[in-house]
């Protein structure tokens, strides 16, 4: 897919593609890298894409299908490639393919120390809805609904 900002929306295939994405997760996440391993097994459960801009790789995506009609979306932007757009493309992709897949309520997460990522929820309409931290880590992590 392409959009006004020559943004390319594509879902991984292969090991190359599959570590791109990788690399997004883990650099927006550092608190919580994936291994390829781990990330070949997301893209078995849930939908993954990459995001290219002048084929420079700017961000990801993922969908969680919804259960009990609840999608999670999550759109990831390289730090470097913030403020262009890109995040909302990215997070109107992935309510796209939330609402494909039936989702009836949208919700994300979003690491606590990612302030670009908790203001941009929060000026797409998502409150707080729990906040918690994983076993290993020190760094909570916030659960958002869309109102």
């Amino acid at each position: 897919m392409s959009s006004p900002l020559g943004l390319r929306i594509v879902r991984p295939h292969g090991d190359d593609a599959l570590g791109d994405w990788r690399y997004v997760h883990n650099a927006v996440i550092p608190v919580q890298p994936l291994s390829l391993a781990e990330v070949r097994e997301r893209a078995g459960r849930n939908h993954l894409d990459l995001a290219h801009a002048g084929g420079v790789l700017v961000g990801s995506t993922t969908v969680r299908p919804p259960k009990d009609g609840v999608a999670t979306v999550i759109a990831r932007v390289l730090p470097a490639h913030r403020r262009r757009g890109y995040g909302e493309e990215l997070y109107a992709h992935a309510l796209r393919r939330a609402d494909a897949l039936g989702a009836t309520t949208i919700e994300t997460c979003v690491l606590a120390s990612n302030e670009d990522g908790l203001r941009f929820a929060r000026a797409h309409g998502f409150t707080e809805i729990e906040r918690y931290v994983l076993p290993g880590s020190t760094v909570p992590w916030v659960d958002l609904r869309r109102e």
